[in-house]
């Protein structure tokens, strides 16, 4: 198979080329650069730059690449942002997006994997979240995405797409070579967040509420392992080639840990005392996410493999012990 990976010089998209060419498949990746790295590009995959906006150069890759499936990350994805700078998320993710399928449809490639989030949920009405919960978004990125999701099923009834599209909660870790793994600039992810104060690069962790109603007061919330989220992905793929129908999958790892256990398995992981800091709540914070992934592991087969959050921890200290400034230094 030949996978067109959008977005594959970020964090997700890399680890999912990487496994993908694990297995043997040829692997095509488009990036911008704008928020990717080219030193995460797999070498054996190959690169183009440039903007899936730009329908030109959409429909050159799709001209000189026979490709037999798509996998959407390219996409805007901080939350903050997005509440201050709408507009940017409505461009870049649904026209994006819009300019795609445009150009899919024109090429006759009928099959892509998205990349979607627990934030189309909004505030959940039920721990764990189901599938078929109220999609009722409480920022512009979620919005964006759900957005996405009913832009995919609408192009299935017109144009007969078949779609995956995969919510997931709280990626993390890094590839288990050390070779890729988590850097956002400006990063905003608990665990990376956490792990800069071993590095040297902050004094402390902030823990914004310690008064909701969880067993340590703080936030829980559901971490799955970057390789697992790539694995699902190879699995929607694999779904869709065989014929099946259009669907959408929560992944997660279905158990919920507070921040409070978070910076303490970090503490274990690296050795270090971590200083922690309370600030008030910030608007927005759901006290619990938590899927249920019972869907995805009847439906895909999926198996996660790392449930230990100390090994989760352990890989993604293992990047960023020796990048701490991400890509930027070896």
């Amino acid at each position: 198979m030949t996978i067109l990976v959008l977005g594959g010089a970020g964090y997700i998209g890399s680890h999912t080329a990487y496994e993908l060419i694990e297995r043997g498949e040829d692997v095509v990746i488009v990036d911008s650069l704008e928020t990717g790295y080219l030193e995460a590009v797999h070498p054996k995959a190959r690169f183009y730059q440039g903007d899936i906006r730009d329908r030109s150069f959409i429909d050159r890759v799709f001209e000189q690449e026979k490709i037999d499936a798509v996998i959407h990350f390219a996409a805007n994805s901080l939350v903050g942002e997005s509440m201050v700078n709408p507009l940017k998320y409505y461009d870049n993710n649904l026209c994006g997006t819009k300019v795609l399928l445009e150009s899919m449809v024109a090429h006759k490639i009928d099959k892509i994997v998205f990349s979607s989030t627990a934030a189309t949920y909004g505030e959940p009405e039920r721990v764990p979240i189901l599938e078929t919960d109220r999609t009722c978004p409480t920022n512009t990125y979620g919005e964006t995405k759900l957005s996405m999701e009913k832009m995919f099923h609408w192009t299935e009834v017109a144009h007969g797409l078949k779609y995956v599209s995969l919510r997931y909660f709280n990626a993390c870790g890094a590839h288990k070579s050390g070779a890729i793994g988590e850097a956002h600039n400006p990063e905003t992810h608990l665990i990376p967040l956490i792990l800069q104060v071993p590095n040297g690069k902050r004094e402390a962790i902030s823990i914004y509420g310690d008064d909701y109603d969880t067993k340590d007061g703080t936030c829980v919330r559901d971490y799955i392992h970057v390789t697992d989220l790539a694995q699902a992905h190879i699995l929607a793929v694999e779904y869709l080639m065989k014929g099946n129908e259009s669907n959408i999958f929560n992944l997660g790892s279905g158990v919920g840990f507070t921040v409070m256990e978070v910076i303490e398995a970090a503490r274990k992981v690296t050795g270090h005392p971590i200083k922690a800091e309370i600030h008030p709540r910030r608007a927005g914070d759901p006290a619990k996410l938590i899927a249920s992934s019972e869907k995805a592991k009847t439906t895909l087969g999926w198996k996660p493999e790392y449930t230990d959050l100390e090994v989760i921890i352990g890989s993604a200290w293992n990047w960023h012990k020796n990048h701490p400034n991400g890509y930027q230094s070896k």
